[in-house]
């Protein structure tokens, strides 16, 4: 059954590359490859068939990988969660010559009492069809319903926190007569007053760390908040203020990821999640950056963004690998002396082609040649991608590179405008005369 047919279910915003919209303060918690969703008792509610299963601090998101849609089961509306069990499992015999049964009751399924609008009780199945720990998902799911999530993320939080005792007021040991420490007993309660003081210092300072996370938390959120509402009114803004917008989206852009994919919450679909994670998160700096970014650099503003969950070059590579199987408007690139870059599907080498040969043919560059240093102003890129660039065009026969001391230097190659039946002869028009030109005015 299609996502499209489950209307009695909200629909669930997709990315481009596959990944489930989340909302404002919405974590993702678990995944699962493969779950149906059945209803028990009304044979009027659609089914859902071969959903990748996201489980977040909110909803349960039925993802349809092949026609990137879904549908969403809101945690609020869950009444109450059965723990999860199998049909015919009491009976080995019995499970073994039902084959006409269905398929589907041989798989672990958890029985979710739901209410629909308007005050409407339903029970419905999660069927977990894939390879999986469905005592780990049920864990997690009872832990995000108890948790209400939705409901914390609406409510203010109080400024400051922390202990109710005033700062800087005596600790409440000065408060009592200290007692002498004499004898053996002295010595074990002066132990015991020791590992106390020890203890309520690494409570106290596991509780500053805990909202310094808690904090960490909401000014991620803040910041995607404000990146989102920059992008939404970019184009309703004049060029005085789209300087300073801009300057403030790149900053927000890399404050972080508000629900990163780990191996914990993903399990076997951590590389592909994360390659569509990345996919998602790539695609604004790589288009901001001229349609390229080198792969280092990709690393490094990834894992910023990432906080605490650092991934290593081998995970990043990996996913950038899986590109080719997914629909995503970002690839990698790999040049002939080994530098790997990340592109947008739409970059053109040509088009960087016909700049630099543009660049080439200025009557200052004719004269002294390009470096990679003058490419990347031009083209609005690092030196290092602009060097790959050039040699790039040399292969291609459009320049022709010097090595001096100084490094390299490239000219826009003249053989091409050589006749060379005459190689004597000299043109009136085109590079090769414009060239001359040059030349004989330095001179």
């Amino acid at each position: 059954m299609s996502v499209a047919a489950a209307d009695w279910l909200p629909s669930a915003t997709v990315t481009a590359s596959g990944r489930p919209v989340l909302s404002a303060g919405e974590i993702e918690r678990h995944l699962l490859p493969l779950a149906d969703l059945e209803p028990e008792e009304n044979p009027r509610l659609a089914p859902l068939r071969g959903c990748l299963l996201a489980l977040t601090s909110h909803r349960l998101i039925f993802l349809h990988e092949p026609s990137l849609s879904a549908r969403a089961l809101p945690l609020a509306s869950i009444v109450h969660p059965y723990p999860p069990h199998r049909k015919n499992s009491h009976n080995p015999l019995r499970s073994l010559f039902s084959s006409s049964s269905s398929s589907s009751s041989h798989h672990p399924r958890i029985r979710l009492q739901i209410s629909l609008p308007p005050s409407r009780s339903e029970v419905v199945a999660v069927v977990v069809t894939c390879k999986a720990d469905v005592d780990v998902f049920y864990g997690r799911l009872v832990e995000a319903i108890r948790a209400r999530a939705w409901e914390v993320a609406a409510a203010a939080v109080p400024a400051g926190g922390g202990a109710s005792v005033a700062e800087g007021a005596p600790p409440r040991e000065d408060l009592a007569i200290r007692m002498p420490v004499v004898g053996v007993s002295g010595i074990l309660r002066k132990e015991q007053e020791t590992w106390e003081s020890a203890g309520q210092n690494l409570q106290d300072a596991f509780q500053d760390l805990n909202a310094l996370m808690s904090k960490a938390k909401e000014m991620m959120e803040l910041a995607e908040k404000m990146r989102q509402k920059l992008l939404t009114n970019q184009s309703n803004s004049g060029d005085e203020e789209m300087g300073s917008k801009q300057d403030m989206q790149d900053l927000l852009l890399s404050v972080g990821i508000v629900s990163p994919v780990t191996k914990e919450t993903a399990g076997a679909l951590y590389h592909q999640q994360l390659s569509r994670q990345l996919a998602d998160f790539v695609r604004v700096p790589v288009e901001r950056a001229g349609g390229m970014m080198a792969l280092v650099d990709v690393y490094c503003l990834f894992n910023r963004a990432r906080g605490t969950e650092l991934i290593s070059p081998e995970d990043l590579l990996q996913a950038c690998s899986l590109w080719d199987k997914f629909d995503v408007p970002v690839m990698l690139r790999k040049f002939d002396s080994g530098v790997k870059v990340i592109q947008t599907k739409t970059h053109s080498d040509d088009e960087v082609f016909a700049r630099i040969s543009s660049l080439a043919q200025k009557p200052d560059a004719l004269k002294k040649g390009i470096s990679p240093t003058d490419a990347a102003f031009t083209l609005g890129i690092a030196p290092a991608l602009a060097k790959e660039h050039l040699l790039n065009a040399e292969n291609k026969g459009l320049l022709c590179r010097d090595v001096s001391p100084d490094g390299f230097r490239f000219y826009i190659n003249l053989f091409n405008e050589i006749d060379p039946q005459n190689i004597y002869l000299t043109k009136t028009h085109g590079v090769y005369h414009t060239w001359i030109s040059v030349a004989t005015a330095a001179h």
